[in-house]
């Protein structure tokens, strides 16, 4: 009896239900719209970042990112491959054999930093390859050079030129040699465009008498956001001699850039969250405020407060069901067309985010747990502002509301 009364009641002004239904169900279009959003630009930034690089998990031997020397680099070895490979979260492996040098073009010399490594491994994890602006990418039996744009245009090198590279090798012994310029990179960092020169692993490790030595395997993930669960997992299986780093802790000003942004994004939220929670009490206290004649007459002819209060509630809940399930019905094809198609940046603002390597997009991400979380922070909200009804039930005369 009292299930029918409700759904009676709720289609009895169809019109005061549907508006109810839809401030729900836009607050929840809004809540998950902003958090696909914020969780879209966040991953599409670290993505940019890591690519220059880093990886988003790298291995060293124990002590090697506190003092970054070759005496601190580790011999090549196939079990650690094996093991490494054995998790299926890593999806590419690249290792390389990094120190500073000097590099020199007849009276021109500057400080840089050398990278021997795997070229096609290199290219896959970093899409080096992609960066070439002038010459051709180099393979892994090559005894050439791939500068970057910065450091080219110092040593006033074109490809084909030769470059002489002279430093310290491992165990302090000389390292020279000439090699060709066989192609120019536009790296996205400022600095690392100034300042990177690549050899192939095996030339950089006859370069610096370092055979079969690596300071760094750089791994490619299937998942970012199990970088550190990763990390556990390898430092238990390859051992106490190597560290295993995620990418925050390679790039700690990038992570705080991110956390920083984070904090400002829950501002936001609580500003939203503010604006839907008047906007939904608002509509609820009209709808009361409307029904009190209504509410007066049925206790007048002896409905229960109680009955009355549980009547209430329950067209809240279903109402409140109603619109946040049409607002996660709204919400995805939304945040999936700005997904596949996201917004672009233009003018000076694009100009400065491709500058430095970002994609001058924004992104959103579909990710069921945005879609769950902001719906039951609304439903929560919803059921809170459902009390005032009860409330004001409590406190009705019979005889004075139905004189109004």
């Amino acid at each position: 009896m009292i299930a029918k009364l409700i759904w009676r009641n709720l289609w009895r002004n169809s019109r005061r239900t549907l508006i109810t239904i839809a401030s729900i169900a836009f607050a929840v279009l809004f809540a998950i719209l902003m958090q696909s959003l914020q969780e879209g630009v966040f991953n599409n930034l670290i993505k940019n970042v890591v690519n220059y690089y880093t990886g988003y998990v790298q291995v060293h031997q124990k002590g090697y990112w506190d003092e970054q020397i070759l005496e601190n680099s580790f011999t090549e070895d196939a079990q650690l491959f094996t093991k490494l490979q054995k998790n299926k979260a890593v999806t590419e492996i690249v290792p390389r054999l990094e120190t500073f040098v000097l590099a020199s073009n007849k009276n021109i010399t500057k400080g840089c930093v050398l990278i021997g490594t795997d070229t096609d491994k290199e290219s896959r994890l970093t899409q080096l390859q992609n960066k070439i602006i002038k010459g051709t990418y180099f393979k892994n039996n090559d005894e050439a050079v791939m500068l970057s744009e910065g450091l080219a245009k110092r040593l006033q090198l074109k490809v084909n030129d030769t470059i002489v590279l002279y430093g310290q090798g491992y165990q302090e012994v000389m390292a020279a040699g000439k090699y060709h310029v066989k192609g120019i990179l536009h790296l996205a960092s400022p600095e690392m465009n100034d300042n990177f020169v690549y050899l192939p692993l095996k030339t950089c490790q006859y370069f610096l008498t370092a055979e079969n030595r690596l300071t760094t395997l750089s791994l490619g993930i299937d998942n970012p956001k199990n970088a550190e669960k990763l990390t556990e997992e390898l430092e238990n299986s390859i051992g106490k001699e190597y560290e295993v780093m995620t990418w925050q802790e390679l790039m700690p000003d990038v992570a705080n850039h991110i956390k920083a942004d984070g904090f400002s994004f829950y501002i936001f939220s609580g500003i939203l969250y503010l604006i839907i929670g008047f906007g939904l009490f608002g509509t609820i206290m009209m709808m009361t405020v409307e029904r009190t004649f209504e509410f007066g007459m049925l206790l007048a002819i002896g409905m229960k407060k109680s009955t009355l209060k549980i009547i209430l509630w329950s067209e809240t809940v279903l109402i409140t069901l109603c619109g946040i399930l049409l607002g996660m019905l709204l919400s995805f094809p939304v945040t999936a067309y700005l997904k596949k198609n996201p917004m672009q940046l233009t003018g000076d603002l694009a100009k400065s985010y491709e500058q430095f390597g970002f994609e001058a997009i924004f992104p959103t991400e579909v990710d069921v747990n945005i879609f769950i979380n902001q719906s039951l922070i609304v439903m929560v909200m919803a059921l809170l502002i459902g009390l005032y009804p009860l409330w004001f039930v409590n406190s009705l005369n019979p005889v004075k509301a139905m004189k109004k």
